[in-house]
C-alpha cells in the first residue's frame, strides 16, 4: 500500500502529485497492462534482446 504522508497545511494537488509519483514508481499499471494478453515466453525474450541491442546502440553512440 502506498502512503503519502501531508503536513499541515500542504496543498492537496502536491500531496496528489506525490501519490501519482510513488504509483508510477511501483509499475502497477505496467504489469496490469502486460498481463491482459499472454506472451509467450520466446517473444518475450526476443523483445527483450532487441530492447537491449537498442539501449546497447544509443551507448556507444553517445560516447
Amino acid at each position: 500500500m502506498i502512503v503519502v504522508p501531508i503536513k499541515e497545511g500542504e496543498n492537496i494537488e502536491r500531496a496528489l502529485k506525490k501519490f501519482k509519483r510513488k504509483f508510477e514508481k511501483t509499475g502497477a499499471m505496467r504489469e496490469i497492462r502486460s498481463r491482459q494478453a499472454f506472451t509467450k515466453p520466446s517473444v518475450q525474450r526476443r523483445e527483450e534482446l532487441k530492447k537491449a541491442a537498442y539501449i546497447q546502440k544509443l551507448q556507444e553512440d553517445s560516447e
